[in-house]
This record gives structure tokens, C-alpha cells and sequence, in this order.
């Protein structure tokens, strides 16, 4: 696979918060949620792959169907939930890791633990992979599942993170720790979470995940219907992750790191991602619609 789909340049690499990427195109989370197929996507190309949602105990998800293709819109409706085989069988498979491509690992809490008790979720998921992942995203953005739980004050997603650091503090390796924010969030919340970023250890942010927001769409009214509720990616989120990007990236004077993913369907997209001042880039819709050559298609435009 490497040699049908890898491009590899040295202009390509990337130096990022300590981590030496090969490219600058990643999965994004949701796509390995159980690390299972980093390797494999890594010799597809991929510079980076992040793993999860990741949750302590293993839990189903949402009843099936829940997952769902609106080809006129170029997008995927999701309502999958945070389905995760848990903590420990993550371990088991990041323990086989050859190291052949950097791996984020996306954590979460279980739908049925209280909010309360959210962040010792958090901080069981991080302690227990600081050996074997490169980097941690907190999924901290909106989620599928039907217990939703999406802490939206600076204080609730302070009370997350700083258990991470402290932990962080304690050990020899340094892995970098970025919170995943969701593209319905107004300006306001965005400029909180970019103030947070700034305001503590946080090495970035990833921004952003699947959009609750059905508006705008051009798939027939009565299919949506018959679909529900469900998280929405790929093209109809395109203009408003980059906005995002583009704010996060102003507001903290691009001296931080930023992931941008949402909408990119295109290399144009991703090129246009990164001169929002995105430093990395990750897909998951566009490589369902595109295939396995995307990801070279997109270093092939960068190169050009």
C-alpha cells in the first residue's frame, strides 16, 4: 500500500509540538476508534492517525442503523455515539505499535458516568495510554450518543483538563494535549476555548468535530426525516471549520498549534485549511468519498 499510495517529500514533514510528522495529513478520530487499523492507513500515507474516542469501559453505542451516506451533499449523517471496546482492548493493540506513523489518541467519558465524574474518565483513559500513544485530543465537542454530555463552561472543561496536567507533570515523556471543539459553537464559546488554550498547558486545539446542524442541506427533506437526528461531516461543514480555524488562529496570534478538520473534500480544501492557519490537517468523509489515493492527492497538490 505504501508504494501504490505514500508521497513522500521532505518538504512535506512537519515539526509540531515536538513530533516529527511526515506529512501533514492525518484520520481524523471516529474513523480507527479502537486502533486497529493505524498501521495499515499509515501505509496508506497518512502522516498521523488519531485514534477514539477512546472511553474506560467498552460501550455500544447507538442502535443501528446509525450511520448514513447523503451523496448529494457530499456528506455522512452520524449518530453512532461514543461505541468504544474500551481502555484495555485499545492497549492491547497499541502495544503491537511499530512506531511507523504518530498516533493521537481522542479520549472521552462513558455516557453513563455523571457529569461529575467526568473527569476521572478523562484522566483514567490519558494515564492509561500516556506510554502508548504521541499526542491526546479531549473530545470536549458534541457527540451522537443520546446521554449527551457537552461541557460548555470554562470551568467544567478546566475541571478535565487539569487533572491531565497534573499527571502530565509526573512523567519523564512529554505528550502533547489538545481539546477538540465543535463547529456550533458561537464565536464567543470559540474565543473561550482559545482563551483556555492560552490561559493554560493546553498545546493546541483540533478543530472541529461533526456539526448537529442540519440547515443548508440539499438531501430531500422526507430522506432527513426518515434518517433523524444524527452528526453531520463532510462538504456542508467545509466553509465553517475554516472559519473556525481562521478565528482560533487570529485570536491566540498563530502561536499555537491548530488541527483543522471538517469538510475536506478536496486538496484545494486542505490547502485552504492550512492557509486559515491550520499547521496540520485530518480527514474522514473525504477519504469515504475519495478513496485511498486522497491522502497523496492532497501532498501531490502541496507540492505543486
Amino acid at each position: 500500500m505504501r508504494k501504490l499510495y505514500a508521497v513522500e517529500d521532505v518538504s512535506l514533514e512537519r515539526d509540531v509540538f515536538g513530533i516529527h510528522f511526515r506529512n501533514p495529513i492525518g484520520m481524523a478520530a471516529g474513523f480507527d476508534r479502537n486502533g486497529e487499523i493505524f498501521s495499515q492507513l499509515g501505509a496508506m500515507g497518512f502522516g498521523f492517525v488519531e485514534i477514539g474516542t477512546v472511553t474506560p469501559e467498552p460501550q455500544n453505542g447507538n442502535p443501528k442503523p446509525r450511520m448514513f451516506r447523503l451523496d448529494d451533499d457530499h456528506a455522512i449523517m452520524n449518530r453512532i455515539g461514543l461505541s468504544s471496546k474500551g481502555l484495555e482492548y485499545a492497549v492491547s493493540k497499541l502495544r503491537h505499535n511499530s512506531g511507523d506513523v504518530v498516533i493521537g489518541c481522542n479520549i472521552g467519558k462513558n455516557s453513563a458516568t455523571e457529569p461529575c465524574d467526568a473527569p476521572h474518565d478523562y484522566l483514567r483513559v490519558f494515564r492509561n495510554l500516556y506510554q502508548y500513544v504521541d499526542y491526546f485530543s479531549v473530545n470536549v465537542s458534541y457527540n451522537t450518543s443520546f446521554k449527551q454530555y457537552v461541557p460548555r463552561t470554562r470551568e467544567s472543561i478546566i475541571s478535565i483538563l487539569e487533572p491531565l496536567f497534573d499527571f502530565r507533570r509526573g512523567q519523564n515523556q512529554y505528550r502533547p494535549i489538545l481539546l477538540k471543539i465543535s463547529p456550533d459553537l458561537t464565536d464567543e464559546d470559540i474565543d473561550m476555548m482559545t482563551d483556555i488554550m492560552v490561559d493554560t498547558p493546553l498545546d493546541g486545539i483540533v478543530a472541529t468535530n461533526g456539526s448537529a446542524r442540519h440547515t443548508g442541506l440539499v438531501t430531500d427533506p422526507q430522506t432527513l426525516k426518515r434518517y433523524g437526528s444524527g452528526a453531520v461531516s463532510g462538504q456542508p461543514l467545509t466553509k465553517r471549520s475554516i472559519e473556525v480555524v481562521r478565528r482560533v488562529y487570529q485570536r491566540s496570534n498563530g502561536t499555537y498549534p491548530i488541527i483543522g478538520v471538517g469538510g475536506i473534500m478536496t486538496p484545494e480544501d486542505a490547502k485552504a485549511m492550512l492557509d486559515a492557519g491550520a499547521t496540520l490537517v485530518q480527514v474522514y468523509t473525504g477519504f469515504v468519498y475519495n478513496g485511498p489515493s486522497f491522502v497523496g492527492n492532497i501532498c501531490k497538490h502541496l507540492l505543486s
